[in-house]
Formats: C-alpha cells, sequence, structure tokens
C-alpha cells in the first residue's frame, strides 16, 4: 500500500536532514538545499573543498528490492545534470568549484540507526 503524499514528504524530509547530519560531521557544508529549476531539483548542493557537490538523496526502508543507488537511471542523472549546470548559470561566485554529482542511499529506520551509503562521484556530467 502507498503512503499518502504529505507522509511520504515528511520522511523525505526527514532523511535529507538525517544525510546533511552525516555529510556535515564529515566536513562538508551546506551551499542549498532543495534547489528547484525548471529543469529539476537537487536535494543538497554542498561544498567539500575544492568540490561543489551536488547530491542526490535515496531512501528504501530495506534493499530487499534493490539499493536506492540503482534507482538513479539516465534520465534521472540527466535532470540532475541539467539541475546543476542551471545553478552555476545562475551562482556565477561558486563556478571556481570542481563540481562533483554524489549519491547517497540511506536504508533501515531512521530512528534505529538507518545504515547511510555515500558514493561520491556516483557519476559525471558526460553521463547526462
Amino acid at each position: 500500500m502507498q503512503q499518502p503524499p504529505t507522509h511520504t514528504r515528511a520522511r523525505g524530509q526527514a532523511v535529507e536532514r538525517y544525510v546533511l547530519r552525516y555529510l556535515q560531521q564529515r566536513g562538508l557544508k551546506l551551499v542549498s538545499r532543495n534547489y528547484h529549476c525548471r529543469a529539476g531539483e537537487i536535494d543538497l548542493i554542498m561544498l567539500d573543498g575544492a568540490s561543489l557537490a551536488f547530491i542526490e538523496v535515496r531512501y528504501r526502508r530495506s534493499t530487499r528490492f534493490g539499493h536506492g543507488f540503482d534507482t538513479i537511471d539516465r534520465r534521472k542523472r540527466r535532470h540532475i545534470i541539467r539541475s546543476a549546470e542551471h545553478f552555476l548559470l545562475t551562482h556565477p561566485r561558486l563556478a571556481g568549484y570542481a563540481p562533483r554529482f554524489d549519491v547517497v542511499g540511506v536504508h533501515g529506520e531512521l530512528a534505529g540507526g538507518a545504515r547511510v551509503d555515500w558514493l561520491p562521484n556516483a557519476f559525471s556530467a558526460d553521463d547526462g
């Protein structure tokens, strides 16, 4: 049975907060959250040293039917890449950072210590 949209949205926001804390504990600095443009949305945009990481967050309650990483197809990558291009055009002060596309997969219950798998450089701009 599918969850009502408001429940799904609230869970998505909670997962993104969980991932944000996880990445901040590893030294990344938040630039933008839920960046929207016509091309799509980017969950998190963070600075990591000389890199500007465009981060897609995927949540699965379990990996029984596959990992969240598996749900990012060519079309989704293209939307993320186009959104990142738009972000860089509208934020020229950040153009000096090397863009990077990361994916963070989360599975399990957040309250019970969900597992976080962070894949830096999960794909490149050429993959779109």
